[in-house]
């Protein structure tokens, strides 16, 4: 068994600091910390992806839609979905991607 208090693991620089807390081909999590202002600008990815409010809020875009959220709130994201996500008052938020990596996800091996 491993076990993580999110609210508590020491993190640094925000969003570019992510800490990756276990991979595997089934899964992947990572812990990110937005600093005030700071946002994982619009992106994709090509797993599913679930990102988790663990402390702070959010707001996130996606899909043509805008959506403020607090600790607790669970978003779910389809392959190649594009979205943004930015804290105005700094969030540490839980990301989980599966299965890891994704079919198509570029990992820098065999590349044309």
């Amino acid at each position: 068994m491993q076990s993580w208090n999110l609210r508590e693991l020491e993190m640094s620089e925000g969003s570019r600091s992510p800490i990756v807390l276990h991979s595997s081909p089934d899964a992947r999590s990572v812990l990110i910390g937005l600093e005030p202002g700071q946002e994982l600008g619009d992106h994709q990815v090509k797993e599913n992806a679930y990102l988790v409010v663990v402390d702070g809020r959010v707001e996130v875009e996606a899909g043509g839609e805008t959506m403020s959220a607090g600790t607790g709130t669970l978003f779910r994201f389809e392959p190649d979905e594009r979205h943004r996500v930015s804290s105005v008052n700094g969030a540490r938020i839980l990301l989980l991607l599966a299965p890891w990596p994704g079919p198509g996800h570029y990992r820098g091996q065999g590349a044309a």
